[in-house]
Order: C-alpha cells, then sequence, then structure tokens
C-alpha cells in the first residue's frame, strides 16, 4: 500500500502522494570536491533530484560540505561504522544521511545522529541490504527468510527513533535478489505507513542490472509500493537516473524526455530499422520534453502507431511517410526520413 506519511528532505516533499522522487549516488572521490561536484551537476541535469555522497572519513568533510553548499540539488551523506560521520555531514548542511543498522553500532550513536538530524531540520533514511544485517538476523537470512530479516531489521531502528520523538525518516529494504526484494518492500509496505526508498541494491552492469532494477523497482511501483527510488549499476551514475526515469515513464507515473516506440522488425520490414531507430534515439536523448515519437518499419501496424504517437515514421520500400500529431505531413526517401523527423519535431 502506498505510503501515508509525508517527509521533507531538503525542499523535495517525499511520501504522502508526492510524485516518485528520483535519485542516484556519486562514484567519485568525495576528497575531490570539484569532481564530485561536477557529476552532481551532470546528475541533476539528467533529472536526478537527490543525491548521496559517501563519507568515508572524516578527512572529506571539508569537501563534503563545500559539495553541500554548492549543489543544485539535496545531498545527502551515505555514512557507515562512524556515528559521529553522520553528525558531522548534518551539521556540514546534508540534508540527509542514510544509515544502516547492521553497520552504524550501537543504539548511543544512533540517538546521537537522530539529535543531529533534529536540530538541523534533516531526516534520515534507515536503509537495510541483505550483504549487512545486523549480527543477531543473520541466522534468520541463512534459513531462507532474508525479507523477513530486512523488514525486522528496518522496523526495529525505525521503532527505535520514534521513541525518540523523531519523524522525519524513511525506511529502504535491499537485496540483490529481485524476488527477495520485492517481498521485503511488499512485507513492509504493509506493517507501516514511511515513505519507503526502493530499488534492487548490487544489481550489475548497466545491462544486466538495468533488467534487475525494472522488474524489481517496477513490480513495486506498478503495486504502489514506492516513494523514491535509485536504480544501482556499475558504471556511469548518469545511466542510473536515465533508467530511473524510463521506468517511472514505462508505468505512466511520471516522464521526462521522449519516449520512443519502435517496432522489433520481421520478415515484412523493407528499411534498415534498426540504424533508423537507433538514429532517431541518439538524436532525441538531448531533449527534456514529453513527447511519444514512433520509428515503425512496414505497412501492418506501422501508419496506425506513427499517426497515434506525437510524432513518427512508418516506412517501407526505401521510403518512408512522416506524421505530426496525428497527420502526415511527408514522404520522403529513407535516407531522409530522419532529417524530415526532426524538422516537423523542431517545428
Amino acid at each position: 500500500m502506498p505510503s501515508s506519511r509525508q517527509i521533507h528532505v531538503g525542499n523535495l516533499l517525499i511520501g504522502g502522494g508526492a510524485p516518485v522522487v528520483v535519485q542516484s549516488m556519486t562514484n567519485t572521490t568525495t576528497g575531490d570536491a570539484a569532481a564530485t561536484l561536477d557529476q552532481v551537476r551532470e546528475l541533476a541535469a539528467e533529472g536526478c533530484e537527490l543525491v548521496r555522497v559517501s563519507l568515508p572519513t572524516g578527512d572529506e568533510v571539508e569537501a563534503f560540505a563545500e559539495v553541500v553548499s554548492h549543489a543544485p540539488v539535496p545531498i545527502v551523506a551515505d555514512v557507515h561504522f562512524d556515528w559521529r560521520l553522520a553528525v558531522a555531514a548534518l551539521e556540514a548542511g546534508a540534508a540527509g544521511v542514510r544509515i544502516n543498522p547492521g553497520t552504524i553500532g550501537a543504539e548511543r550513536g544512533v540517538l546521537e545522529i537522530v539529535r543531529a538530524a533534529a536540530a538541523c531540520g534533516a531526516a534520515l533514511r534507515i536503509g537495510v541490504n541483505a550483504g549487512s544485517l545486523p549480527k543477531d538476523l543473520r541466522a534468520l537470512a541463512d534459513r531462507g527468510e532474508t525479507a523477513a530479516a530486512l523488514v525486522e531489521g528496518a522496523l526495529r531502528y525505525a521503532s527505535l527513533v520514534e521513541e525518540w520523538g523523531f519523524l522525519e525518516y524513511k525506511l529502504s529494504v535491499k537485496s540483490s535478489s529481485v524476488p527477495e526484494t520485492i517481498a521485503a518492500y511488499r512485507a513492509l509496505a504493509e506493517r507501516s505507513e514511511v515513505p519507503l526508498h526502493v530499488g534492487v541494491t548490487e544489481a550489475g552492469t548497466a545491462w544486466g542490472g538495468t533488467i534487475k532494477s525494472a522488474v524489481g523497482i517496477g513490480a513495486l511501483l506498478a503495486d504502489g509500493v514506492g516513494d523514491t527510488v535509485r536504480v544501482s549499476l556499475t558504471g556511469d551514475p548518469v545511466e542510473e537516473v536515465r533508467v530511473a526515469w524510463q521506468i517511472l515513464a514505462a508505468l505512466e507515473l511520471r516522464r521526462r524526455g521522449p519516449n520512443l516506440i519502435s517496432c522489433p522488425t520481421c520478415g515484412r520490414t523493407e528499411v534498415d530499422l534498426v540504424a533508423l531507430a537507433a538514429e532517431v534515439e541518439r538524436r532525441l536523448q538531448p531533449l527534456s520534453v514529453p513527447l511519444t515519437v514512433a520509428v515503425m518499419g512496414c505497412r501492418v501496424n506501422g501508419p496506425e502507431e506513427a499517426r497515434h504517437a506525437d510524432f513518427g515514421i512508418a516506412a517501407g520500400s526505401g521510403e518512408g511517410v512522416v506524421f505530426a500529431h496525428g497527420r502526415k505531413v511527408a514522404t520522403v526517401p529513407e535516407d531522409e526520413l530522419v532529417e524530415a523527423l526532426f524538422r516537423a519535431i523542431e517545428g
């Protein structure tokens, strides 16, 4: 069930019916403030609305503060093992801190983080991962009940911070297993009304990780579970943002940029549709306007699909028709189709 509680993370509203927030994480060396800030700006330009930055040691606090002060979006610190780093991040202006019950340690440290977050008007994410469960819950996971262990870890710390009167927090329960992730979030959503950050952790490379993330995150969002998402890919985090937006667009939850539809090709295809679609996709990528563009390769579904898109191509036998808002606007040779399409798009 969707979360009913809403929290603030910087200038963002998360949960309680607010739009699903897209986030990612930098993979630069945090101590290199210039490189980290450059990557934050690249992520923001792609539509990332919340960026997490790791804070491994106290040596990076000064650089972290510089990133926070110049970032175009709210910055959340990712802290493990030392609660004092979380407090330092909050004092440096972080909009929030992500803590992991399996690595952050004793209750006293969590209490100090909560006090600092409350004093700074910041939020917390209590994020439990299958690979770093609290010690007493590992046996439960070893018995094949990883989802239950994840939920128990999250709710245990949620109960703790609520006892201290702190409500500005969200939860996450991630696994690298898609079925475990889905099971854990569904169970957590039944037992908690707080906002949920969803994602499949350590999903893999751009190709395999995109598939796992689309299945796991997509299944949850389709159920109404999830208020903020992060796609975890091994590689450029900008790609994480692009994939997240594609998942949201596929579910018609949010749109940013064009939606390309193209047929898979078959024996009826009479043009080089693979190259045609790839070139259209490449040229659409810089656009941020939400429009649908169809690239179709035969006379069966092509004309109608193209006609019902905002703009489209229906190609066949060395030439094609260009459509704009349901009207045929040009018939041109195959090698002129892309240019004719973009003349129509650019108006």
